[in-house]
């Protein structure tokens, strides 16, 4: 195991699945990652070792057939992915979202009819918020529910949808005016819809497209896809929680768990950029001698480790907080922060130190190089994350005059 990056106080059944999680990610990840990324395939067979696993039922309830762990075990679980290959790690995110939108917000029904069969990955779930004019504006969408005697028919225009081709259940934030008159606040007239769709490319049901695949600079293999509905019709039953108005809640609560994912993915990929970084350092030569004798090198690979350091503490405090049961949305806001910015620091410096031969697609990094950007802007920019903390902490902090 590594020295980098231990987190203290863990069971024996949290280090036993931890410990099985990176050996098949050292057998089954790394040695492929990189041919698959640049192919852009999608890892059907890794999927699938995901799956015998356990992982898409990581923190589904064992009285629904999942492990019932804790978000701090799947935050761990996620790091050890990401440091493999951050594709993979994204595809069982969006999953864990609406998984945990279900568990938490989700009717007897909901659950007992969807929670089983995505525990082991039978039902594979995506997560769609954003639109192609909002970007962090949740309250400007204009996808709309409307509802047409016991069903609803939804029409709009969704963007971003991580597994939008693979998955079988997606959890959609629409606006939804009945019941709310002219007036009401933006966000309390949003319904997440449970949409259920064969898995694929075009029209994969009456009223419902995915388009291809959108081509991306990094974050291959995973399908990252738009959403097109079209009148698309949906029973009153399947409204996350069977009340409408609810769903910026529900959305914000699963985003609120999924920055916590987004930091332990760049942790993990800062962490393989030290890796890398440090075992080239003591191969290469120059003047006689490793570069990794050099100072200035040295400098390096410690600033490096103790940014990997620093962005697992905070990770591994936010996935905590949340699972005392306690708000966490600055924790997580200042986790995914510093892990996503510290993972692209670490990667760059990891990339210098490989010279020239960064620049080659032979190399590891350079694939690490294209996909730390992704962390930046996933689950909310810095700017995003700098106004929750900044609010935060005057809530916090609130001048007693």
């Amino acid at each position: 195991m590594s020295r980098l990056a231990q987190t203290h106080g863990l069971t024996d059944v949290q280090q036993e699945i931890l410990s099985t999680v990176r050996g098949f990610v050292d057998k089954e990840i790394i040695p492929v990652a990189t041919e698959l990324e640049h192919r852009d395939e999608y890892p059907t067979q890794i999927v699938e070792g995901l799956k015998e696993l356990g992982l898409f039922g990581l923190m589904i309830p064992e009285e629904y057939g999942g492990l019932g762990e804790s978000l701090l075990t799947y935050a761990l679980c996620v790091e050890e992915i990401a440091r493999g290959w951050m594709s993979v790690s994204g595809i069982i995110n969006t999953h864990f979202i609406v998984a945990y939108m279900l568990k938490q917000h989700g009717t007897q029904e909901q659950r007992e009819y969807f929670l089983p069969r995505m525990a082991t990955g039978e039902v594979r779930g995506a997560f769609s918020m954003s639109e192609p004019a909002l970007g962090s504006d949740v309250s400007a969408i204009s996808t709309k529910g409307v509802k047409v005697g016991d069903e609803y028919a939804l029409t709009g225009q969704k963007m971003w949808l991580t597994n939008g081709g693979s998955s079988t259940l997606v959890a959609v934030l629409c606006r939804t005016d009945e019941g709310h008159p002219e007036g009401t606040a933006p966000h309390k007239s949003m319904t997440t819809f449970l949409v259920e769709k064969e898995p694929g490319f075009g029209e994969v049901r009456p009223g419902l497209t995915i388009p291809g695949k959108i081509e991306k600079m990094g974050y291959k293999g995973v399908d990252t896809t738009e959403m097109i509905l079209d009148g698309l019709r949906i029973p009153a039953n399947r409204v996350l929680g069977g009340t409408t108005g609810r769903g910026f809640y529900q959305m914000m609560d699963g985003v609120e768990v999924g920055r916590v994912n987004v930091a332990a993915r760049g942790c993990g990929v800062a962490e393989r950029a030290f890796e890398l970084g440090v075992s080239y350092a003591q191969q290469r030569h120059t003047f006689g001698k490793p570069i990794a004798q050099h100072q200035a090198i040295q400098f390096k690979l410690a600033e490096m480790a103790t940014k990997v350091e620093a962005a697992h503490a905070m990770m591994v405090n936010a996935a905590r907080k949340k699972d005392s049961g306690e708000r966490n949305d600055l924790e997580a806001g200042m986790a995914k922060y510093l892990a996503s910015e510290y993972c692209k620091e670490v990667v760059e410096d990891a990339f210098r130190i490989h010279g020239g031969y960064g620049f080659s697609k032979e190399y590891e990094i350079e694939r690490l190089y294209r996909e730390a950007p992704m962390l930046l802007i996933g689950e909310g920019t810095a700017e995003i994350q700098k106004m929750i903390i900044g609010r935060r902490l005057l809530e916090e902090y609130r001048f007693q005059g």
